[in-house]
């Protein structure tokens, strides 16, 4: 299913550039096929809202090559931004309002950073509310992304996320738990990226009648969906990452320490780092230690020395659970945009598997 490049941002030339299938408008509207609208709520930081966008443009844009993804970025007026981001979204960017007129058949959210502890307290919040409370009731499913699973699941479910005490960073082996449109024919086990300081348990899920699809023995529960199994679907992890997604955490981590804006030299990322890349990141940390305790100049991190021992175990699982996810909208999703489901389909159990 083919990207729609229906505005000029930028990230649609980019994904271009790495061979992703995208579309002219003017070539798409010649093509006798039911296009798809997918929103992206992107909450991400500044640095990070456009690598968000590519990553799940192209999540989307694999998921099939026949269908056509029209995709609707937008953001809260309520997160602070600086001016390069600011005019980014002032020009690309969609207005929620408008969005709400003209309907979505599908909706992500990403997650977000956030200061201090509590989700309540956070400028996003209750604004977010208002968001889920809409797509539930108009869009015929919506994905969560990390945090956005945390909120939701506080304030839709009264399930508040639980402290690790320590950061969950690396990439873990994960296991289909149970039978799910969502996980039909993927491999049974499989990698996904986390990247979190706290996490909502499996008995915190099926406590609220949610259903748990893939969980790791070291990570816990990555995807999950609601009790009618389709309308929102939550991943704790972060499928959408690229290859170097988190070795630009670790090496931004890695700076702090360098700039003693951090007191302990950061640990390595689980299962992430070959032999290789351990040893290089060894001597780097050894070099560090040694010019700040010297208050000497701070070694440039190698990130180039690294890239090419990183290995991605993770995508191809991610892009199968998409495609299902968004094979299952089109299915289910009326042709009308401004209606979630087609005539017939119970919004309480669209798949017909809960009777």
């Amino acid at each position: 299913m083919p990207l729609v490049a229906n505005t000029e941002l930028p990230a649609f030339s980019r994904l271009r550039q790495e061979g992703q299938n995208v579309l002219e408008r003017d070539v798409a509207v010649h093509q006798d096929i039911r296009e798809l609208h997918v929103g992206l709520l992107n909450m991400m930081p500044d640095a990070a809202l456009s690598a968000t966008e590519r990553q799940f443009f192209r999540l989307v844009g694999e998921a099939n090559q026949i269908a056509q993804f029209y995709m609707h970025p937008f953001t809260l007026k309520e997160l602070e931004r600086g001016p390069d981001a600011a005019g980014h979204i002032d020009r690309y960017y969609e207005r929620f309002e408008d969005l709400m007129d003209e309907g979505l058949d599908a909706l992500i959210i990403t997650g977000a950073n956030v200061q201090g502890t509590e989700l309540s307290e956070q400028p996003f919040w209750k604004p977010l509310i208002r968001v889920i409370d809409w797509a539930y009731e108009n869009v015929t499913s919506t994905l969560c992304s990390c945090l956005t699973t945390h909120a939701v699941m506080e304030f839709r479910y009264g399930q508040k996320r639980r402290p690790l005490g320590f950061k969950r960073w690396g990439v873990y082996s994960h296991r289909v738990s149970g039978q799910h449109p969502l996980v039909a024919g993927v491999n049974t086990r499989f990698d996904v990226p986390h990247s979190r300081f706290n996490a909502i348990g499996r008995e915190q899920f099926e406590s609220v009648g949610c259903r748990v699809l893939a969980e790791s023995e070291e990570a816990g529960v990555h995807l999950a969906t609601s009790e009618d199994l389709f309308r929102l679907v939550f991943f704790q992890g972060h499928p959408e990452y690229d290859v170097i997604s988190l070795l630009k955490e670790y090496k931004r981590e890695v700076t702090l320490f360098g700039a003693g804006r951090r007191d302990d030299y950061p640990p390595s990322i689980d299962n992430y780092f070959t032999p290789q890349a351990e040893a290089i990141l060894d001597e780097h940390r050894l070099r560090v230690s040694s010019a700040r305790e010297r208050g000497q100049p701070i070694p440039e991190f190698p990130e180039k020395l690294i890239v090419d021992y990183l290995d991605n175990t993770w995508h191809d699982t991610a892009e199968a659970i998409i495609n299902k996810w968004i094979g299952r909208v089109y299915q289910l999703t009326h042709h009308d945009r401004k209606r979630p489901f087609k005539e017939g389909i119970d919004p309480n159990d669209p798949f017909g598997l809960r009777g």
